[in-house]
């Protein structure tokens, strides 16, 4: 019986999880747009175990969302992972943060009838991080960049997709103008995903090298030399 603690600050939510066996059994969310990960995330940790009346040596293995997402959020969410595990002598899991989406539509969603399924990490203006998947959970392709348009919803058409996610969300009028793609709203890497999530890593003994895990931040960062600088 697994018991393992996870959770995902690649996104505005911030979902932290206490699980045994791919259950939730104590857990904290934020969905507030302060993103104030740093200043919570320790904290929500602390009271999922107290509240389960646990301690951090029990625990199989620690699991973090990995990315794509937030530059800050990755890194404040992969550091705190790492920590625990070098102390502790635990498994490290990362966990793509769009694996962890899917798992949360599937615990949510189940049966609606369609072909592929495309999660979707906000990037800012009308640009996506996603990757197409399979029905039950498989990825079809890469993780990239993806700006929404019509023409994207023009080539889908006979794909019958769902879309979900944050990324998803702030498209709602093309959508509108494809009804044959589901959309699916107000989705995020929550707590049924990210516990069925870690339950599958664990089982299939996917774990992470502690020393070289880094976030999947999707894209470089758009960092400007300074004039002058050599």
């Amino acid at each position: 019986m697994a018991l393992l603690l996870a959770f995902d600050t690649a996104t505005p939510h911030l979902s932290v999880v206490l699980a045994r066996d791919g259950v939730p059994v104590t857990w904290r969310t934020d969905a507030t747009p302060a993103l104030s990960h740093a200043e919570k995330l320790n904290v929500f940790i602390a009271e999922v175990l107290k509240e389960a009346g646990l301690g951090l040596a029990q625990l199989d293995a620690v699991a973090v969302g990995t990315g794509p997402g937030s530059y800050t959020g990755l890194r404040i969410g992969l550091s705190a992972a790492k920590g625990f595990c070098f102390a502790l002598d635990k498994p490290l899991i990362g966990m793509g943060t769009l694996d962890i989406l899917v798992a949360e539509w599937r615990s949510s969603c189940p049966g609606t009838g369609v072909a592929q399924l495309w999660p979707m990490v906000d990037a800012r203006r009308m640009e996506v991080y996603t990757r197409p998947y399979a029905p039950d959970g498989l990825p079809q392709g890469d993780t990239a960049p993806l700006v929404l348009d019509e023409a994207w919803c023009t080539a889908h058409s006979a794909a019958a997709p769902a879309v979900f996610g944050d990324g998803a969300d702030k498209a709602v009028e093309l959508w509108r103008a494809a009804p044959w793609v589901k959309h699916v709203a107000g989705v995020r890497p929550g707590i049924n995903g990210l516990a069925r999530c870690a339950e599958n890593y664990f089982r299939q003994g996917r774990f992470s090298d502690l020393a070289y895990l880094v976030p999947e931040y999707g894209k470089p960062a758009n960092v400007a030399q300074q004039r002058g600088a050599s």
